[in-house]
């Protein structure tokens, strides 16, 4: 059995079709799904309770708001499957979704294994070129960086797609400290990467992502993404060169030049014409932000 566990927290807009998909899932091996309602404040609550009877084995867990990592290690407490998979309130699997990702975790029969999906735009969605850099090579997930499918470094452990053995996480569940949904998924790979833990990409494993984004939403998703990174350097210092942090803190603030390349950025964000140097650098900028404000509040915790 698979356990496939869904934190959710005010995202009525996706979370139906999520559900929905999972009762269409084809050769798809036995399995249950945890819904952990993370103190939403929108309709949530209500629609999970009343909801019609059907192919799916749902239960759900409803607590206050405690986070993405506090939600999944709820999930994962609830559990009975040997393999747990993890997917957002706004991935939607693809039909052929759970077999292939069970599949390439379960044909090496190694508990040691995690293997991740590819995840899409949401076919719905107007995909321009700058979400499809963010997805592919820049700071979404980067799928394109992938050098060895076989073997993928672990700050590819994204939770929006992953199956790996529940007995990993039971043995080092996430990190509750963790303020956003930022760096704490990748801060449990890091863990579980040192006792040994490999980490596969499976791309037929497919789910699609229904998040609408531009260039000033995904800049302060950057500036959460740097204030949690620097919980994640007081907890594994060695890894600063990666974080962009040091024992002195953050690298120096940003000067003229990088507003006046925001504005040029945010002028040509719906135009076909791809600037990806551009776009990083912008997006480089709003993560020293957040590194700034999370080293000023002493620990990277509000």
């Amino acid at each position: 059995m698979v356990s496939i566990v869904i934190p959710t927290f005010n995202r009525m807009d996706t979370l139906p079709e999520v559900l929905s998909a999972l009762t269409r899932q084809s050769e798809a091996p036995a399995f249950e799904v945890i819904v952990v309602d993370d103190g939403s404040t929108d309709d949530t609550a209500r629609w999970l309770a009343s909801r019609e009877p059907d192919a799916l084995e749902l239960r759900t867990i409803r607590q206050s708001n405690r986070g993405p990592a506090a939600a999944r290690n709820a999930g994962v407490a609830a559990a009975r499957g040997r393999w747990v998979a993890f997917l957002g309130d706004d991935t939607v699997p693809s039909p052929g979704w759970l077999g292939r990702i069970h599949q390439a975790a379960e044909r090496r029969d190694d508990p040691g294994v995690a293997v991740i999906g590819r995840t899409e735009w949401h076919p719905r969605m107007r995909v321009t070129p700058f979400l499809r850099h963010i997805n592919d090579h820049g700071a979404q997930f980067g799928f394109a960086l992938i050098d060895d499918a076989e073997d993928v470094p672990f700050n590819f452990f994204y939770t929006s797609n992953l199956c790996l053995g529940r007995s990993l996480l039971l043995e080092d569940p996430f990190d509750e400290s963790f303020p956003f949904a930022a760096w704490e998924d990748i801060e449990t790979a890091y863990r579980l990467r040192a006792k040994g833990m490999r980490i596969r990409y499976q791309p037929e494993a497919v789910v699609w992502h229904d998040h609408p984004t531009d260039l000033e939403r995904f800049c302060r998703r950057q500036e959460k993404a740097g204030f949690s990174a620097v919980l994640f350097y007081r907890r594994h210092p060695e890894l600063g060169p990666m974080l962009g942090l040091g024992e002195d803190g953050p690298p120096p603030g940003l000067g003229v030049g990088w507003r006046f390349r925001k504005v040029m950025a945010r002028a040509l964000q719906r135009s076909p014409l791809a600037t990806p140097k551009l776009w990083d650098e912008v997006l480089r900028g709003h993560y020293i932000i957040g590194l700034h404000r999370g080293w000023a509040s002493g620990d990277g915790t509000e």
